[in-house]
């Protein structure tokens, strides 16, 4: 049995390819910025722009000089960099000349980056600085792969800049239709297991089209991101999209000085992952309370505090937060709106090129992601009597499938074109989406009923001695029970005197104890014996999500 009260539409459309749009972007915003890149040196800000006529005539020498290295349409193409604007180059090259970009995340280990150059067959790669050294060897090492490029000019290393050529030429435009491949994103799956999502021009500029449909963006706006281009969410909704709509984005890797970059970008709209706004949630909570008038204020003029919020952190001109990529606790959400702070919630996957739905800024539904998109479906898979079921998904926005990999494509897609997500969620009557984790996360105690991990932790998390939780299944006596690994937060517990891990356990047992009084019984962790804690960090993917998979077997 499955329940149906998606927001339908055609799969009808008139899509065009990337290079496409941005050349019509070029045609109507030429001469504003489209990148500028915020740069730090001591304590002076400096800025790197480039206007969207510069960008489109630099990706076409670029384009020029990638073929004359024999890149045609549908060779596959690398790019292992942080967001700059050499990257921005590289990408629109490739597009428009009917090649395949292979965005990698900057921090893959060389033998993670070898596996998959080797099984897209990557002609060319495009790297950091920071990468070039190790990676120029991969040469030897990847057959199809003929020449390794840096991103940005540095001494030693063949650098896209000393490769473009002088004078203008007319760039070899591939003119790719809008079904053909335009992306190879690799999924960051369990060691060896990433898997290569094919995404089609199409199935990437529906994204954008329903996105703007929802979240409105327009050549006024200044967009702040710390979500890196090689992610899909960070190309499509933060560097795509915006130049779409003739809109100027910068990209940041500083959480330290964020606040003071996005008001030197006079931010209207900064997009981030839930880790970011759990932490700057925090900070605001704490600033109410250690002050009588903030805490009336928080109280009884909720929103008179959030317009001095406003004017500290953000400029006059903010718009919105948004979040996606994770899962963004409730109580954030709500309280940010409650000060008058817009936060817009997504959710989506790779799989999906990436945007499935979008809330709004300032929604009375606490908790949602909002409905479909125009022209995603969206339907509940065996709900249980609660109304939650898996998610399924479709629409002109899902992916072609796995690269190479017929079989995991067929075990996620069906014959009629719907995608099996992995999330557990529901659909209410007005059709708006609320998620409550991962599928394979899921803890099944012995009375039937189901713990979702994201919100026990979202609860201990708010414990200052916490820095980081998982809430995971594990079974004591051959019976399913909650149980949680911690790292905790030694600058707090040495600042009370704890130095040894054993007294550490003990405190932050009886702090979970109290915490657990806000959620139902079954929900909690019962035993101090279900506790553990870690001596580092949580290693965590591009999203800022934990990797589960390397601390949980199931």
């Amino acid at each position: 049995m499955s329940t149906n009260r998606s927001q339908r539409a055609s799969h009808g459309g008139d899509w065009p390819t990337i290079p496409e749009f941005f050349q019509r972007s070029v045609r109507r915003y030429g001469s504003r910025v489209a990148i500028r890149m915020p740069e730090l040196k001591g304590r002076r800000f400096s800025f790197r722009e480039i206007t969207y006529r510069e960008l489109w005539d630099l990706s076409g020498k670029l384009a020029v000089w990638l073929s004359a290295q024999g890149i045609g349409a549908g060779d596959r193409v690398a790019i292992v960099a942080k967001p700059s604007v050499g990257w921005a180059v590289s990408f629109f090259a490739i597009q428009r000349l009917g090649a395949v970009a292979v965005p990698l995340d900057a921090g893959l280990r060389p033998a993670e980056i070898r596996r998959i150059l080797d099984e897209a067959e990557v002609k060319l790669l495009f790297a950091s600085p920071k990468r070039y050294e190790e990676l120029v060897s991969l040469v030897e090492e990847v057959p199809s792969l003929g020449e390794v490029v840096s991103v940005e000019a540095m001494p030693g290393a063949l650098s896209l800049w000393e490769v473009l050529p002088e004078e203008a030429q007319a760039p070899p435009d591939g003119q790719p239709a809008p079904q053909d491949l335009a992306l190879l994103m690799y999924t960051s799956g369990t060691t060896g297991d990433s898997k290569g999502v094919m995404l089609s021009h199409r199935n990437i500029t529906s994204n954008i089209q329903g996105v703007l449909e929802v979240v409105h963006i327009g050549p006024e706006d200044k967009i702040v991101t710390i979500v890196p281009w090689y992610h899909i969410y960070g190309l499509t909704f933060t560097l795509l999209a915006p130049l779409w709509a003739g809109a100027t984005v910068s990209y940041t890797d500083d959480y330290r000085n964020l606040i003071e970059v996005a008001r030197r970008c006079q931010v209207t709209i900064l997009i981030g992952v839930p880790k970011l706004y759990h932490a700057l949630w925090r900070r605001l909570k704490e600033n109410f309370q250690s002050d009588l008038i903030r805490r009336i204020l928080y109280r009884f003029a909720p929103k008179l505090l959030g317009k001095l919020v406003k004017k500290k952190l953000l400029t006059p001109e903010f718009r919105f937060f948004v979040s996606g990529g994770a899962a963004l606790a409730t109580e954030v959400g709500v309280g940010l709106r409650r000060l008058g702070l817009g936060m817009i919630e997504g959710y989506g996957l790779t799989e999906t090129s990436p945007v499935l739905s979008f809330s709004e800024p300032f929604t009375k539904r606490a908790g949602t992601v909002g409905r479909p998109l125009k022209g995603v479906e969206i339907r509940i898979e065996n709900p249980d009597a609660d109304g939650y079921g898996e998610v399924l998904a479709r629409g002109p926005n899902v992916m072609l499938g796995y690269y190479k990999n017929e079989k995991r494509t067929r075990e996620v897609l069906t014959e009629d074109g719907w995608f099996r997500t992995g999330d557990l969620g529901r659909l209410d009557r007005a059709g708006y989406l609320y998620l409550a984790g991962r599928k394979k996360n899921v803890i099944v105690l012995e009375s039937g009923k189901n713990v979702y991990p994201e919100e026990v932790e979202w609860e201990l998390s708010q414990i200052p001695e916490i820095e980081e939780v998982l809430v995971y299944e594990r079974e004591r006596g051959g019976t399913p029970v909650v149980a949680a690994l911690i790292y905790p937060n030694w600058e707090e517990l040495r600042r009370q005197g704890i130095e040894d891990e054993e007294a550490a356990r003990d405190l932050l047992w009886e702090k979970i104890k109290e915490a657990q009084k806000n959620l139902a019984t079954f929900k909690r962790i019962k035993s101090k014996d279900d506790l553990g804690l870690v001596k580092e960090p949580f290693e965590k993917s591009t999203k800022q999500e934990i990797k589960r998979h390397l601390y949980v077997k199931r």
